[in-house]
Order: structure tokens, then sequence, then C-alpha cells
């Protein structure tokens, strides 16, 4: 039997001293509360997330209230008069504002999200949820917008309507302008009614276009950041167009904010499967020390829709699969692959090492890219056929690229990746093809194409989450007839319970000040230098992507690309 501990289990979480480091924003210091302390004094706890009953303790991720305000102007550079000092059973309310309330990300995915998180007793006793954007709504029509959404565990349906209203009777509405100081004035005054006179925390959630993200960040950090407490905000992608806008929006962002109260959000990240990645490959010896250029011949991640852009064109084309896709979504996973152990599980090792990963791979070149664009036949329209799309757009709607890291564990492996809309199938996996066997004896058994043969680890992201290890074996019988099969792990078998939304994973580890999940400015700016020239190329050079059919398995340049480094598509081999 599998071991279940709840994530909102753990009767406290104790931060190390070397977490509780000052940034250069801070307006104020952490006291020692006695002389005779031990180094676990200087530290704040979480208390219990699974009896909401306990006070909630968090503090910001250094140890001490935050207050984006102090962070404009030079405040940094002067000194408070006199210390605060926090006695450690202040009490506290977490207040979640979403920025973009009547938006679908906020209605699909943000509020279904705490929900699940207050379902699953992870959020304190004290907590409000504010939902600001510029429709015109009252409290009462956003509790009934958000209510057509929210859904209870598989597991816990007993209580779900109780839960469901007290949960709703959380959640308040305010209208304004984001780029309004006065309307979020007018937020802080109803936020500070909620709070009623206890330390604040503050998360801002900004389900926005980033187009509007600075103005909103100037507005929520100078008229309703927390005075007592942290202040945090998290940023949905897309995070700029290319190396120039995403550090741009960096600078600009941190006019306001310290890099320690961003918290740029990838979803992929939060994926059981992506969670699940360094675990198998750090806690399970049988791995590690096949995790390089000496057992794997190549990498791939592979993600794909069936369906196209339906309506959302207008966005989409502003952007294309690969910065939608590739760019983040897959980068992030790859970084997280190929990464040397870190020092530790603290989220600076864990991005550290993730950085230098990103700084080690080439610049991709044009010879290394396959685009298309999905035309479409009698039943479904082409990408260009949407009327939310120009009529002659070359974005593309589907990209394959060989990626190489240039390090000492890596060298001349490729790391294939593959997305698209319009496909045969909605799929995102990582597969890891391993070498052929030197001198197999039996390789009269596979005739001549060795690949059949070729051992592969497959952890497919999702639907139907798995984890599945190809392997050769002997047909039972008289004589020697190999078949290839599947060590397999579904989870759906081996773990009945619902697996949580990436969402609420991220959501909660925002909550707590846990960053690992998230991405670093360095990271971001890594990760651009990788893409930003090729992109540019394409623009440039008004590159037509290859057309595929709707349904397809994609354009066939997509193969092409593939064999140039001897490999095949491990999602096309019939095998799948």
């Amino acid at each position: 039997m599998a071991t279940q501990i709840s994530p909102c289990s753990s009767s406290s979480t104790t931060f190390s001293p070397s977490s509780l480091n000052q940034e250069p924003f801070s307006s104020a210091k952490l006291v020692n509360f006695s002389r005779k302390s031990s180094p676990s004094r200087w530290v704040f706890k979480i208390h219990s997330r699974i009896n909401p009953k306990n006070q909630f303790e968090l503090k910001s991720s250094n140890g001490y209230p935050l207050n984006a305000v102090s962070l404009q102007d030079g405040a940094a550079e002067k000194p408070l008069a006199k210390e605060i000092v926090l006695p450690e059973q202040t009490e506290s309310n977490l207040s979640v504002t979403v920025v973009g309330a009547s938006g679908d990300l906020a209605k699909k995915k943000i509020f279904p999200a705490l929900f699940a998180l207050f379902y699953e007793d992870c959020l304190p006793r004290n907590f409000v949820i504010f939902g600001y954007a510029r429709t015109k709504m009252t409290d009462e029509e956003l509790r009934e917008t958000i209510s057509r959404t929210l859904t209870c565990r598989i597991d816990k349906r007993e209580n779900c309507g109780d839960k469901m209203e007290e949960f709703l009777q959380r959640c308040f509405y305010h209208s304004g302008q984001y780029n309004s100081e006065e309307n979020f004035a007018e937020l802080d005054s109803k936020l500070k009614h909620k709070e009623d006179g206890k330390l604040s925390n503050r998360l801002f959630y900004l389900s926005i276009p980033p187009n509007i993200f600075v103005d909103s960040v100037r507005c929520a950090s100078g008229k309703a950041s927390s005075k007592t407490g942290w202040t945090r905000v998290i940023v949905e992608k897309p995070f700029g167009r290319d190396s120039e806008s995403s550090a741009e929006l960096t600078r600009s962002l941190k006019k306001y904010l310290a890099e320690d109260q961003i918290f740029r959000i990838d979803h992929y990240l939060g994926k059981e499967l992506v969670e699940n990645l360094s675990v198998l490959r750090f806690s399970n010896l049988v791995f590690e020390p096949l995790w390089s250029r000496n057992y794997i011949r190549n990498v791939q991640f592979i993600f794909s829709e069936d369906f196209g852009t339906e309506g959302r064109g207008g966005y989409f084309d502003n952007y294309g699969i690969i910065r939608d896709i590739m760019q983040n979504h897959l980068l992030q996973i790859l970084a997280l692959f190929a990464m040397e152990t870190p020092v530790s599980l603290d989220a600076e090792d864990i991005r550290n090492e993730k950085v230098k990963v990103l700084k080690s791979m080439r610049r991709l070149k044009l010879e290394d890219v396959v685009i298309g664009q999905y035309k479409g036949g009698k039943s479904y329209l082409g990408y260009t056929e949407d009327p939310t799309v120009p009529n002659d757009s070359l974005t593309p709607t589907f990209a394959a690229a060989a990626l190489f890291i240039d390090n000492a564990r890596w060298d001349g492996v490729p790391f294939l990746m593959k997305a698209g809309k319009a496909l045969n199938t909605r799929r995102a996996e990582i597969r890891v093809q391993f070498r052929h066997v030197p001198g197999n004896l039996y390789k009269k058994n596979f005739g001549m194409d060795m690949d059949k043969a070729t051992n592969e680890l497959v952890l497919r992201v999702q639907p139907d989450e798995a984890i599945y290890l190809k392997i050769n074996n002997k047909v039972p019988g008289l004589g020697m007839r190999l078949d290839r099969s599947d060590l397999n792990l579904l989870y759906s078998m081996r773990y009945p319970k619902e697996i949580p939304d990436a969402y609420e994973r991220l959501l909660l580890d925002a909550i707590e000040g846990e960053r690992r999940l998230f991405i670093r400015s360095d990271e971001l700016d890594a990760a651009w230098s990788i893409f930003t020239p090729l992109l540019k190329e394409l623009e440039t050079k008004k590159i037509a992507p290859e057309l595929y059919p709707y349904g397809s398995r994609g354009p066939v340049g997509a193969h092409y690309l593939a064999a140039k480094y001897n490999v095949r598509w491990g999602d096309v081999t019939g095998e799948e």
C-alpha cells in the first residue's frame, strides 16, 4: 500500500534561517526574541493546513512583513524609525484578489482551485477572496458565476453543498479600472474592512492581458498592498514576446515589486508527473546512473491538442505555438529533466540548476526547426478560416525543434520538441529513448530494425497520467520469440484518489512563499535567449508554414527533422 500524505497534513512547517535572508527592498528587520534562543527561534512557523482552526501565521519569504509601497522612490534606502517586532502568535488574514475575475481563466481555473484548497482545508481560518475587473457586478452575481464551475473531490462529496456555500460567502467583488489608483484604493478599503485589524497577507493574481500587467501592479502596489504582512503577485504568461519585451516587463515590474514578490506562473510545472520527474530521477538508484549521454540516445517532449484555436485566434495569432507552448511549458520541463542534482530542495538551489541548463543550450537555428499550420476540410475550419485570424497569417500552429545542451552530461544528445494544435490526439508526454544494447545477443530476433529493441521510458503528463518503461521480453512457449512489453504505472489504477489540478498546487505554493515551481527573472532571460533569434528570423523572412490536415499527425517535415538525427518520434511508432 502506498503511504498517503495529505499536502495539508503537516502540523507545522519550519523555514531554516537561510531562507529568511533579507532582500534589498526590505523595510523591516527580523528581531531575535531571546538571547538564549536557539536558531529555530529566528524562524516563524506555518501552522497546520489541515486544521483551519489554527491561526494562520504565514509571513513573507524573508520572515517579516513586506510592504510593496516601500519599494518605490528609493524607500528601500530609508531605515525605519524603529524595528517591527511581530509576536509569534499574531493572528493574520489571507486576502486573495483575482484581478481579471470576469475572464475565462479566473472562472474555469483560479476560483475552482481556490475552492479545492478550501475544501481540502489548505486555506487558513481567516481568509477572504475578492474578484476585481472592469465588468459591473455585485457580490451575488460573482458568486452565482463561479458557483457553476466549482466541483468537489470525488471521494468527499458528502459535505459538498455546505462547503460550497461557506466558500462562496467568503467571495466578494469590486469593479474598477486596471490602471486606476482610486479604484485600487477603494479595493484596499474593502480588504481592510474584511481583515478586521488582523495582520494582513495579500496575494494578487493577475489574470489579465500582459499589456496591463504593469499598470495593475503599480496601482495594487501603491494603493492596495499590505501595510503589516506580505504582498505577493502571481503573473500569468506570456512574459513578453522575445528577450527585449520580456526584459522590459521585468524591469517595469521591479519598479514596484521585489523579485521575491513576483511569482511567474507556468501551470505545467504544477502537473503531477512534472513534479514527479525529479523524484523519479533523484530518489531511484536505477535511473540516475543512466541519466546521461552514455545511455540516453534522445529525449522527446511532445505536446498535442486535438482542437484548433476555435475563437481564441486573436490571442493565438499574436504569439503562435512556439511562444505559447515551446518557449515556456516544454522548455521548463526540459530544464527540470536535464539539470544536475541540486544542493538541496530549496527553491533557489533548484532554480540555479535550471538556469545552468538553459545557459548551456545552443541557440535554435532555422535548419533545426519545422513549422506548420493546419488546414481545414469538410468538417473543420482551417486556421486562416477562423474569423478571428487574418487570412494571410503565417503564424505556426505546429512546430518541431531539435535542441542541444553543450555540457558534459548531454553533449550530442538531441532533445526533440514537438507541439501542435488540431492534431489527431491530445497528449503531453516525455519520451526517453535509450541507446541500443552493444553486441545484442538477440539481434537476430529483432530483424534489421534495432529501433524495435530500444528501451524507452515514457512519462505521460496528460491525459491518463502514467509512467511506463518499454522492455524486451521472451514470449512464453517453446522456442525463442521476443516481444516488447511495458512495465506500467498507471496512476488511475495505483492511486485512485483524484489528482489535484496544477493551479491548486501553484496557488498553495504562492500562499506559502514556496518558489520552487515559479520562474525566476534570470531563468526567463535564459529561456528567451534560446528562441528569440529564431523567432525574429521566422518573422523577418516570412517563412511560410507547411500545411497539414486538421486531425492528422502534423506536417511531414517533422519526420524528416527527426530522421536528420537518426530519431523516430515515439508517438508515431504504433506502440504508443
